[in-house]
């Protein structure tokens, strides 16, 4: 067999920065998981979501990087840039949600049952977490290559803000499922049906980016994302200004937040984290609007090669 035949291993998946990268995630993976299950320990919700994401996406990454050492992604029917650093990228927001939360509500400067044995592990899985961020960090950064190069939209400006509005987006519904008591207005309502709305449509975009089915869209893939974003800006841009007034003006809402609410359930909590988010979002989209019109990068439509799958069959 020769090598364009693709059934030989990849060196570059190990040699390669972005293989580099990988297998720091994966050793930084494997010591903070290790960590947590022989001392340092994890519990409530808090603590399971963490060990979740720390275990995902080392599970994930595993699993790539085996894809790309055997070439075995070649047999899958997906565009593998795109979905490689759309991964990243979403691991990059999903460790540092872990590096913030797990230190908060595990890690004290006070040595717990009398031994600092446990404290000493808390902070090793930290520092690893943080560390671990910092290398799915380096793999978007290398994915993106040098300017003028032709990347997969993902790996552009534009599609790594896609992932992070719709983790914006994920934590806005979180806060709303938690006692937000949004439907007591029709103002609100609306609001949730904004969120709803954009995020339905952009994680729409990145699975047709990802798979590699954009000429399904009834436009042209780069019109529509430009003409999605911008009634995406104009609509967060009404929530933006209906969810503060429903929530906290006097006529409607609670201007203070009353006493004795409980702290982690209280509903003006909910609504205070929602609207800090819903302009978050607003950002997010008016930067992604900005560079969606911007003409210096090369964009590459991602399609899968229909050589790549004859490949397999060989």
């Amino acid at each position: 067999m020769n090598a364009s035949d693709g059934h030989h291993l990849n060196r570059a998946a190990v040699l390669s920065p972005i293989g580099v990268a990988r297998l720091c995630q994966l050793t930084l993976g494997c010591a903070v998981i290790s960590l947590v299950v022989h001392t340092a320990g994890y519990n409530a919700t808090y603590g399971t979501f963490c060990m979740v994401v720390w275990s995902s996406c080392f599970a994930v990454t595993g699993v790539l990087f085996v894809l790309d050492v055997t070439r075995l992604h070649t047999c899958l029917s997906v565009s593998w840039e795109n979905a490689t650093v759309t991964f990243a990228a979403l691991a990059v927001l999903l460790t540092f949600t872990a590096s913030v939360v797990y230190p908060v509500y595990f890690l004290s400067s006070e040595c717990p049952r009398n031994s600092c044995e446990i404290r000493n592990f808390r902070i090793a899985v930290t520092v690893c977490s943080w560390a671990a961020c910092v290398a799915y960090g380096a793999e978007v950064h290398l994915s993106r290559g040098q300017p003028g190069h032709a990347v997969g939209y993902m790996a552009t400006a534009s599609g790594i803000l896609k992932v992070v509005q719709s983790f914006t987006g994920c934590l806005i519904f979180g806060l709303l499922a938690n006692g937000s008591e949004f439907s007591s207005h029709g103002g609100t309502v609306f609001c949730v049906v904004v969120f709803v709305s954009c995020f339905s449509v952009t994680v729409l975009v990145v699975v047709l980016t990802v798979s590699g089915r954009t000429a399904v869209l009834p436009l042209p893939f780069h019109r529509f994302v430009v003409v999605y974003t911008f009634t995406a800006v104009l609509l967060y841009l009404s929530a933006a200004v209906l969810w503060p007034v429903f929530c906290f003006d006097k006529k409607y809402g609670k201007p203070l937040r009353p006493q004795g609410c409980p702290r982690g359930k209280c509903s003006w909590d909910m609504n205070l984290g929602v609207t800090v988010l819903c302009f978050i979002n607003l950002t997010l989209y008016i930067a992604d609007l900005v560079c969606s019109q911007r003409k210096t990068s090369v964009w590459r439509y991602p399609r899968v090669s229909t050589s790549h799958l004859r490949s397999c069959s060989h």
